[in-house]
């Protein structure tokens, strides 16, 4: 992975360092001595560390108690019914009208964050053969697919009304179509009612191929925060619901758009120096500062494991994303900070250490590892502790610690470095949903074993 490291200066520097050091050492082995050991009677390089998270602890049953703490909260509070909004009362379906909403709960069943939800959900299913997660995504979207035809008949009748589904028949934005459609094309295959969902996705398809705003050479964009931006968020939020209709389908088509749009996109915001993307990308803006957002590489990384997921082996430009997710790879891991999270800015080790973007990584490096794409040797390790890192901020009740809130884009670091971190941001709760379930799928495909105190993957 040729990890670098750069020469410290000579002088003050130094000196301090080899103080450092010098009393690291002395301190262990002061530890050691107080045990009864020396050098001379015992492996003083057996010592346990003080480390900071669990190290070479994971183990496939951890991964799942994990999980059902996970699934367990958001069961209970994501309930599927519509009340009416002045009583808070369930009411049933053809009830529906401009005062009905959803039950609340601590958070919303449709937004691009429980779209990844959902997905995670499914993972979990097929990773662990417990099928209540499968049920969960399920009993949801046949919810959503329900309600949406039953106010597109409302709607004939109370053209203005308000609705709890507006971003379902009225989408604005990617963010409303992208993952939401990714998630329903795979509960089809999971088993949810074609009748409810397909005219669905057909729906956030159509808004993906014709009504997005693009710039002049077809690149998906938006006009905010600056005319002409493109946000490395949106590969996500576009990408996978494309390779996916491309599979549903059969028509490959849809695979050459999200591969086009792929290639538009990391010619404008891969540093292929640093292994990391941009956040933002304006045209017209000359010099162009760069933030790598950790959150948002996640997105990137994510969009390239789903693109090789359906793409065939030997398909046109399939070799160019199988490369780029290699050299992202490398590029975070040297980044990775000895805790196993990853910071918000991925290159300013001062930033905050944050929990989504790390449970991303470990997903989809995870994956690769699963499906040949990266050595297990080489990235095992760092996967694992990444997960264990992740699995510290699950709570007792099942939240999930640490993770950034919803973020625009700036162009300064202030603006990154101060965003709050909240156990009700969602973007939190599908990606470690997706990466228990891949962890679990690795921890059975590839063991790991301690050698000298360090993790060694086996095979």
């Amino acid at each position: 992975m040729n990890f670098k490291l750069k020469p410290f200066r000579t002088g003050i520097l130094s000196g301090a360092l080899s103080l450092f050091y010098c009393m690291s050492s002395l301190s262990l082995s002061a530890q050691y001595i107080s045990k009864g050991g020396n050098d001379a009677s015992a492996p003083l390089h057996l010592l346990k560390p003080g480390y900071d998270i669990p190290y070479g602890e994971t183990k496939p049953e951890g991964v799942k108690n994990t999980l059902d703490r996970i699934y367990r909260y958001l069961n209970t509070t994501t309930p599927a019914a519509l009340v009416d909004k002045s009583t808070n009362k369930v009411i049933d379906l053809g009830q529906a009208n401009d005062n009905s909403i959803f039950q609340p709960g601590d958070f919303r069943l449709i937004s691009y964050e429980w779209g990844v939800t959902y997905t995670g959900m499914l993972e979990v299913a097929l990773a662990t053969g417990d099928q209540k997660y499968k049920d969960y995504t399920i009993k949801r979207l046949d919810f959503i697919g329900a309600v949406a035809e039953q106010y597109k008949k409302y709607l004939r009748q109370h053209k203005n009304a308000t609705t709890p589904v507006r971003s379902v028949l009225e989408p604005h934005a990617l963010d409303d179509v992208g993952s939401m459609a990714a998630a329903m094309i795979k509960a089809l295959d999971a088993g949810a009612k074609p009748a409810l969902l397909r005219p669905l996705v057909d729906h956030y398809l159509n808004y993906i191929l014709h009504k997005e705003f693009r710039l002049k050479d077809g690149t998906l964009a938006r006009n905010r925060p600056l005319p002409n931006t493109l946000w490395l968020d949106d590969l996500y939020m576009s990408l996978p619901a494309l390779a996916q209709m491309g599979k549903l389908t059969g028509n490959k088509s849809y695979f050459d758009e999200a591969l086009k749009q792929y290639k538009q996109f990391a010619e404008r915001m891969f540093n292929a120096e640093k292994g990391l993307y941009m956040h933002g990308w304006v045209q017209d803006m000359d010099p162009h500062p760069q933030f790598h957002w950790a959150r948002a590489n996640g997105w990137a990384l994510m969009t390239k494991v789903e693109l090789l997921d359906v793409l065939p082996a030997d398909y046109s430009s399939r070799a160019e994303v199988l490369e780029k997710l290699r050299r992202h790879a490398v590029g975070l891991a040297e980044r990775q900070d000895k805790t196993g999270f990853w910071h918000q800015l991925l290159d300013r080790n001062d930033s905050y250490l944050e929990t989504s973007a790390t449970a991303i990584y470990a997903y989809c490096i995870a994956r690769a590892i699963n499906k040949g794409w990266l050595d297990a040797k080489a990235y095992g390790p760092m996967v694992l502790l990444a997960w264990n890192a992740v699995n510290t901020k699950v709570t007792e009740q099942g939240q999930i610690e640490g993770t950034c809130v919803g973020t625009g884009m700036g162009f300064d670091p202030a603006f990154y470095y101060y965003r709050p971190i909240s156990n009700f941001a969602a973007h939190g709760y599908g990606p470690v949903l997706l990466a228990g379930a891949e962890i679990y799928r690795l921890l059975q495909q590839h063991p790991f074993e301690i050698n000298d105190s360090a993790v060694q993957m086996v095979k």
